[in-house]
């Protein structure tokens, strides 16, 4: 996927420049990019500060982080059922102890 040359901030920053009333064709050709470009920036952060935009880069790296973190705490819950169920010493199927 190509980089844009744009941050995200920037792009929020020239979208606000619409509504102080600017016209789509001449930031496009201020900011040397496509009214499509425009626009499809338009639907992704149209309505956003930079505030907000940071606050969902942070929320969505905790929830990364979160998942790894669940992934791994499932993988050992797993391995430690599998090694409960395989001790030698433990209860047998019909309840009685099989070490006695």
């Amino acid at each position: 996927m190509k980089r844009s040359r744009f941050t995200e901030s920037q792009i929020i920053k020239i979208l606000q420049e619409q509504e102080s009333g600017i016209s789509v064709k001449e930031i496009a050709r201020k900011h040397e990019i496509s009214e499509g470009t425009f626009y499809s920036w338009k639907s992704k952060y149209g309505g956003m500060s930079v505030n907000e935009l940071n606050r969902i880069k942070e929320l969505e790296e905790e929830n990364s982080r979160l998942k790894k973190l669940y992934a791994n705490l499932s993988l050992e819950h797993d391995a430690l059922k599998d090694v409960l169920e395989k001790k030698p010493w433990g209860l047998t199927k019909n309840g009685k102890r099989s070490d006695i």
